[in-house]
């Protein structure tokens, strides 16, 4: 790439010096731009006869089509990609998505020079329409060699991030509580609403039960029979392990229990369990507030039928540490 001074009347190329604002003030043409034969004649216009541009050399490749190579291969799922000023890639959701990130290859891409890529967090809850990567290249080109390395890896290993769609997600809640299940309801039931609503999960099947094993086994097989997305068990108590009602119910109704205990607080007595796909979640304590909390971060990938793993829970320790 070789940069110089050209009499815009003549040669075109992409500008290289700071943004060009008109004699008013008003933005003309942002660094970065490529000048077409209309921008030459604006700048004549404008009365400016010399603006620095550079201009590709053998082996280079342009900053737009490299980013878009690269969020070709580095995104899947429930994504487009917009190209905005800056030599930069924005990674855009269609529908509402769960964003899976491949954290260990994202650290590999971001360790070479010519490539940078910003991801929202993994499990992370993304709206339709929002952004949740962006790729930026080195000013103006990149070498086409280094390019095609970083494209081989993502071929290779990737994509770095899946949007993963929620689509007509459903919720069925138990409200427990050992003397009376309405109890809990009243307790919880405005707090899970609004930590639902955010997002977006229209429907919700609850019922209240005393927190006896026999009770508790009616509500889930009424509920699992209703076959929603995400069961969640919104207790008054505190477990003190899988064997306990809440667990040794899950078990008599066919579950598998996953994992007890997260490295997340609030959350720390997490019980999840799946029912074939439908995950059954109890998180006592963390119905109080709306606050975030283990629920919060589960929430998404469950809501997008991705599958947790007791490994992936224990992974949430990094960040943890929610308030």
């Amino acid at each position: 790439m070789r940069a110089q001074t050209v009499v815009v009347s003549e040669s075109t190329g992409r500008i290289l010096s700071s943004t060009i604002f008109r004699t008013g003030g008003k933005k003309l043409l942002a660094k970065g731009h490529l000048l077409s034969e209309e921008d030459v004649r604006l700048l004549e216009t404008e009365g400016m006869r010399e603006v620095w541009v550079t201009e590709l050399e053998e082996g280079e490749i342009g900053e737009d089509e490299a980013v878009t190579r690269v969020g070709v291969e580095a995104g899947c799922g429930s994504l487009e990609i917009r190209l905005a000023p800056g030599g930069r890639a924005n990674l855009m959701v269609t529908e509402p998505c769960c964003a899976l990130v491949d954290d260990e290859l994202l650290r590999q891409v971001n360790c070479m020079s010519s490539i940078a890529i910003a991801t929202v967090s993994n499990f992370s809850y993304v709206a339709q329409g929002a952004r949740a990567a962006t790729i930026k290249s080195t000013p103006f080109a990149i070498a086409k060699d280094d390019l095609n390395t970083v494209t081989s890896i993502l071929a290779e290993r990737g994509p770095i991030l899946q949007a993963r769609p929620i689509r007509r997600p459903s919720v069925g809640v138990i409200y427990s509580d050992p003397v009376h299940g309405d109890r809990a309801r009243q307790m919880f039931e405005s707090i899970m609403g609004q930590r639902l609503e955010r997002l977006g999960v229209p429907t919700v099947h609850s019922v209240p039960a005393v927190e006896r094993e026999s009770e508790m086994v009616r509500a889930l097989d009424w509920l699992l029979h209703l076959r929603p997305t995400v069961i969640l068990i919104a207790s008054t108590t505190a477990p003190a392990g899988p064997e306990d009602v809440v667990g040794r119910a899950l078990v008599r109704s066919g579950c598998r229990i996953e994992r007890f205990l997260a490295p997340v607080e609030p959350g720390s007595l997490l019980l999840l369990g799946y029912q074939d796909d439908i995950p059954v979640i109890s998180a006592p304590g963390c119905f109080r507030s709306a606050k975030p909390n283990v629920v919060d971060l589960i929430l998404p990938p469950a809501l997008a039928r991705y599958r947790l793993s007791g490994w992936e829970i224990a992974n949430l320790g990094h960040g943890g540490l929610l308030g």
